[in-house]
């Protein structure tokens, strides 16, 4: 929920800061992308923190090799992509390859639903309510990278 949570409020606080006159933010794709930046640190960062680490290695499906470089790979994508949706020339194509990176990473969430795994101590988030999220997500992302 906080991944939502940081997309919902970046976007309506870049909004808003963009309404009264911050002209890069003044539209409502800008915005996006400072919600999206938002919510990819607020995944990314987990991802080298040793108790967060070690669960979201325990999330990736068995039959894929090398769990912990995985998630390596996975949080370096996810901040790179975060910087990248803030550099206007590269936020489409940023935009595009973090939905393309959440398609991959769905089946980590699926598995993790299914073993009934927590992540930071907690449950994950049961797979019909991440199935949606997962839609909304990657649906930002697109709407961020058309132009």
């Amino acid at each position: 929920m906080v991944p939502f949570l940081a997309l919902v409020v970046g976007f309506a606080l870049s909004r808003l800061v963009g309404l009264v006159g911050v002209d890069a933010l003044d539209g409502w794709q800008p915005a996006l992308r400072v919600g999206l930046a938002l919510m990819f640190v607020t995944t990314g960062v987990p991802h080298f923190l040793p108790g967060w680490r070690r669960d979201m290695a325990a999330m990736i499906p068995p039959a894929l090799p090398a769990p912990e470089l995985l998630v390596t790979v996975t949080g370096v994508l996810e901040l790179a992509g975060a910087v990248g949706l803030l550099i206007p020339p590269l936020a489409p194509y940023a935009a595009i390859g973090l939905a393309l990176l959440m398609v991959a990473m769905f089946p980590a969430n699926v598995s993790a639903a299914r073993r009934g795994l927590t992540l930071g101590g907690r449950p994950v988030t049961p797979l019909p309510a991440r199935t949606a999220l997962q839609v909304v997500f990657i649906a930002a992302a697109v709407a961020a990278a058309i132009s």
